[in-house]
């Protein structure tokens, strides 16, 4: 009787092992989540968080691929517009985060109740010129996506592949918002003509601008600052016309048994603590915490986004990408 006992409690708590176990994919940088995991492991030593961490249009890939049979728990900082996808083929549970009613209207799922998804913040465009090599060619700091296609860029260019990134995406999607299809793909052709290659991350243009690599690198505003931050002579600027942006967002895988300690994640996702550090970085967060915005930035961080249809962008995601892909991918480069 005594072993049966032992039996039983020794396959129970094996059980509460596998239970507090967790996946978690992710597009935030690797940077960020060494900041940001010890925070959680602290508050939550009794969950082990298995993190998978890549670019958000391989992370998204992943996700469609494992549709009918889901890996991951949660979803932590990836892309609205790539959750939005998700969330049509409904493969996103409801669940409400505690907090929830802290987070802005416009960073969060406005259609259904629980949500479906909860934005943290938002990331954007940015030029990143590294100041040394646009002097060695007599080149000035381009600062509008007009100033882009001018004939001193030739060749000096990357940007990433907006279908393996998030980056990549939210740039495209804002020059064809902003300019509408016809115009905004014919900006592009031109904006071709003047890259040396696309980078399968969104980091990778403004790491390779910082080192010297490339002159330039089309790529998010914080990847910038922090190559500039660590003593690369780099320059950060927001397109004149708007910055492209997505909200870096979680959610809640759909699956046959969802583990309690998913939900806890999330909630801890939102949590105070979280938007504190999300906003030592990413001055456009999902709260209305009291936010001092980084060094380069502008008072008003807002001011530089474009009037951005999130919806729309999810919608005609594929189209889009198929259509890039079918004019430029050429040149596509894994870095």
């Amino acid at each position: 009787m005594k072993f049966w006992t032992l039996l039983i409690a020794g396959l129970a708590m094996l059980h509460q092992v596998k239970a507090a176990e967790i996946t978690v994919y992710t597009a935030l940088e690797d940077d960020e989540l060494a900041v940001y995991m010890p925070a959680f492991e602290k508050a939550h030593p009794d969950i082990k968080v298995n993190i998978i961490r890549d670019s958000t249009g391989i992370i998204t890939a992943r996700l469609l691929a494992e549709r009918q049979n889901p890996v991951a728990d949660v979803v932590w900082g990836t892309a609205a517009t790539s959750l939005l996808v998700c969330e049509e083929l409904g493969m996103l549970a409801p669940y409400n985060p505690k907090g929830i009613e802290k987070v802005r209207p416009t960073m969060k799922d406005a259609v259904n109740t629980p949500v479906h998804w909860v934005g943290i913040k938002a990331w954007v465009t940015g030029i990143v010129g590294n100041t040394i090599e646009m002097q060695a060619r007599k080149m000035t700091m381009p600062r509008s996506f007009a100033d882009l296609i001018k004939p001193e860029y030739r060749g000096a260019l990357v940007m990433p592949n907006p279908a393996s990134s998030g980056t990549g995406f939210l740039t495209v999607s804002a020059i064809l918002q902003l300019m509408g299809e016809e115009k905004g793909w014919a900006y592009m052709d031109k904006l071709h003509e003047n890259m040396a290659l696309y980078t399968h991350s969104g980091s990778a243009p403004a790491k390779m601008a910082g080192k010297g690599e490339f002159p330039v690198g089309i790529s998010f505003a914080y990847r910038g600052f922090k190559q500039r931050a660590s003593g690369e002579p780099v320059e950060v600027a927001f397109p004149a016309e708007g910055s492209g942006y997505d909200i870096e967002s979680n959610a809640l895988i759909s699956k046959p048994q969802i583990k309690p300690e998913a939900k806890t994640f999330l909630d801890w996702a939102i949590s105070d603590e979280a938007m504190a550090m999300y906003a030592k970085v990413y001055p456009i967060v999902a709260t209305d915490i009291a936010v001092k915005a980084p060094e380069g930035w502008p008072a008003d961080p807002m001011s530089v986004l474009i009037k951005n249809d999130l919806t729309w962008a999810a919608k005609n995601r594929q189209r889009i990408l198929d259509e890039w892909t079918r004019r430029y991918d050429g040149k596509s480069q894994k870095r």
